[in-house]
């Protein structure tokens, strides 16, 4: 009779298990919890090669020069945020989410991506080990905002369903997930704590990248504070010429929720301008007709 697994042999042994499909049988029929708390944190190498795309991916068209971009990145930085992929069998993965980063990488000329595992089944599993994985005390912000991702992503939660489970203010996730979008350089810095939230928070709400990658690189060389930042952030915003909407120093939290929604929603960057009276503009960006007849999809079929 084989020895039943113990909690500390998935976590010493996770790696050796996913190269042997016998034992990972045995470890997901006798404590699959284990298997997937120890999976949601655990983070493969994995041969490009091996990865198959998923062939319900809804989105088929890239921007080719935001993944050059992204690709570019990923060869100085490497792959911050992993793809996530189902095993199919020892040598075989299917995608789950990440094919624009999964492209960047083959863009890059990588062999092998680092990606999160699951096995069949998982989904309710996965959310309650995700959670679990958020209320960890060593987690940095950037590991909290792809917990935060992932559980957007793979368990199809929407803002309001993912606050409810985690028992966070939907602002507070749009906050991290905002990290997210930051440059490569600004996400390592965020990771290895040379810069707090509170700086990372003030950079996200930049839309002028030149400006963000100053800011940060002065922000490290000037040892400066949250406050500085902010104060240096609202004299660039009030100092640039022919914007009225720009003075405003901050968009709120709830405004910026709201406008993240309708980007979510949407699948493209949107601008959300309003005065103090209640007036503005709601602005859907596109970059192609193509795009353009996507966003008119989604429209028609939200009337039906």
């Amino acid at each position: 009779m084989s020895k039943k697994l113990s909690k500390a042999d998935f976590g010493k042994g996770i790696r050796a298990l996913l190269a042997n499909p016998i034992e990972l049988e045995r470890a997901v029929q006798e404590n699959p919890a284990a298997v997937v708390r120890e999976l949601t944190h655990t983070v493969a190498m994995l041969p490009l090669e091996q990865i198959k795309a998923n062939p319900f991916q809804p989105r088929t068209e890239f921007d080719h020069q935001a993944l050059q971009e992204l690709a570019d990145s990923i060869r100085i930085h490497g792959l911050i945020q992993p793809i996530t992929v189902r095993r199919l069998h020892e040598h075989a993965y299917q995608l789950i989410s990440g094919e624009r980063r999964l492209r960047a990488c083959q863009m890059a000329g990588l062999t092998e991506i680092p990606a999160y595992i699951r096995i069949a089944n998982d989904q309710q599993m996965l959310e309650m080990a995700l959670i679990e994985n958020i209320h960890r005390q060593d987690l940095n912000a950037i590991e909290i905002a792809i917990s935060y991702q992932r559980l957007k992503e793979e368990c199809n939660l929407t803002d309001e369903q993912l606050s409810e489970r985690v028992g966070k203010q939907r602002s507070t996730i749009t906050n991290y997930l905002r990290l997210l979008k930051l440059p490569a350089d600004i996400q390592q810095a965020i990771k290895n704590g040379s810069i707090t939230m509170g700086h990372a928070r003030a950079l996200a709400g930049i839309t002028d990248i030149a400006f963000q990658l100053s800011l940060f690189r002065q922000i490290l060389e000037e040892d400066l504070s949250v406050r500085a930042v902010e104060q240096i952030i609202a004299k660039h915003q009030t100092e640039r010429p022919g914007n009225k909407a720009r003075t405003q120093k901050f968009m709120p939290d709830a405004l910026r929720d709201i406008r993240d929604r309708f980007s979510a929603f949407f699948g493209t960057k949107v601008d959300l301008r309003r005065n103090d009276k209640g007036k503005g503009q709601l602005i859907i960006k596109f970059n192609s007709d193509a795009e353009l007849n996507r966003l008119l999809d989604i429209i028609t079929e939200d009337q039906h």
